[in-house]
């Protein structure tokens, strides 16, 4: 009975280690000839078995007419000389406020008005001034008439030119000041003196934030408005190392939100920042073609450059691979053996990748199916 035991437990033991001979022997055929050595860390040899199930193609470098479609992300902002700080050329208080946050409003509107004892002031100089004026005028010409005939001294007949030059350059300032704070000075009179003033707004926009509140007093130096001009609205826009060169000042696109994919609209870069920024990525900035409400400031955007078709040396897609960001194809080798060589890429499309200094790649066989394998194949025999 101890002696069946034993025979049981052998021929277990026996069937076990045979099944593991067997499965290392398969391992050793599946990766045959593929240990690392100096002279062939980048070669792999495939065995008659792996040749046939890899099922290799070989291609060669070919020549192809290409277009590249490079898509970007970014935001949407405003350029500093669009964003203006409104406030009023006079100080005074706020009588009342037309607008709010967010407010659009045209050219012209009146955003907010100002009172203050000081424009009534300003308006009665003007009045008295243009009187004065008009006194000094006529003894500026009585005296030239007097001095002619001599009934005049010369001293007399220059003080007056003098008074009215003066009252003159008096009137032309007060006029000036007048015409800053949007009165009329041609049709004031003693009648329409008032007291209050109109703050306009200078261009067609939006509201971005109200500073002041109503029976507020302010300065003339007070921000009472921040406004947005959105013919400035500008997109800033990641574009990745690779895609760098690609991307020029004058280029045509096609942007898009988040909220609106299907919604299409034109743009063209205006300018490329030449500096890569941490993460890989240089800045393009962008600017509508026409002006779109669908964008605003702080909205994420998205972008799509078709790059003009060239005449280029590449590859079939599938014959170039890449491995820890760099990129690689097979040399048939003949006799079953394979070398890993690295390339330099540029554009690529659905079917075809550019191969930069494709010289190095003239007149040798390039595996075209089976290339991914062949990588692992090798990158396994490292490990």
């Amino acid at each position: 009975m101890q002696f069946r035991k034993i025979s049981i437990y052998s021929l277990v033991a026996a069937f076990i280690l045979s099944s593991c001979s067997g499965k290392k022997q398969e391992e050793k055929t599946v990766y045959e000839n593929t240990k690392f050595t100096k002279n062939n860390e980048n070669t792999v040899h495939l065995t008659e078995k792996q040749l046939q199930s890899v099922g290799v193609t070989t291609t060669t470098i070919q020549n192809r007419d290409m277009e590249k479609l490079i898509r970007l992300n970014g935001k949407a902002e405003i350029s500093p000389s669009h964003i203006s700080s409104v406030s009023s050329i006079m100080g005074g208080h706020i009588k009342s406020i037309h607008v709010i946050n967010g407010s659009h409003f045209r050219k012209g509107q009146v955003l907010a008005v100002v009172e203050d004892p000081q424009f009534i002031q300003l308006q009665q100089d003007y009045l008295v001034t243009k009187a004065q004026l008009e006194a000094a005028r006529l003894n500026y010409n009585r005296q030239k008439d007097l001095n002619t005939s001599k009934a005049s001294s010369d001293k007399t007949m220059q003080t007056a030119q003098a008074d009215y030059s003066t009252l003159n350059a008096t009137l032309k300032g007060l006029e000036e000041k007048l015409r800053i704070i949007g009165i009329n000075a041609k049709g004031l009179t003693s009648g329409n003196i008032r007291s209050k003033i109109n703050v306009y707004a200078p261009f067609n926009g939006f509201v971005s934030k109200v500073l002041v509140n109503n029976g507020q007093y302010i300065n003339p130096a007070d921000t009472l408005f921040e406004l947005i001009n959105p013919a400035g609205l500008l997109l800033e826009l990641k574009v990745f190392e690779n895609d760098v060169n690609d991307i020029k000042t004058g280029q045509e696109m096609i942007v898009y939100n988040n909220q609106n994919p299907d919604l299409k609209s034109n743009a063209k870069v205006v300018s490329v920042v030449p500096s890569i920024e941490t993460g890989g990525a240089a800045t393009a900035v962008a600017k509508l073609s026409s002006a779109n409400s669908e964008f605003v400031k702080g909205m994420y955007v998205n972008a799509e450059v078709n790059i003009s078709s060239r005449y280029t040396q590449g590859l079939p897609k599938e014959a170039v691979v890449s491995f820890e960001n760099k990129n690689y194809v097979f040399e048939d080798l003949g006799k079953s053996s394979y070398k890993m060589i690295q390339v330099t890429t540029g554009i690529s499309d659905d079917q075809f990748t550019e191969i930069l200094k494709s010289e190095t790649l003239k007149d040798k066989k390039i595996v075209q199916k089976g290339a991914y394998s062949l990588l692992m194949m090798l990158k396994n025999k490292a490990e």
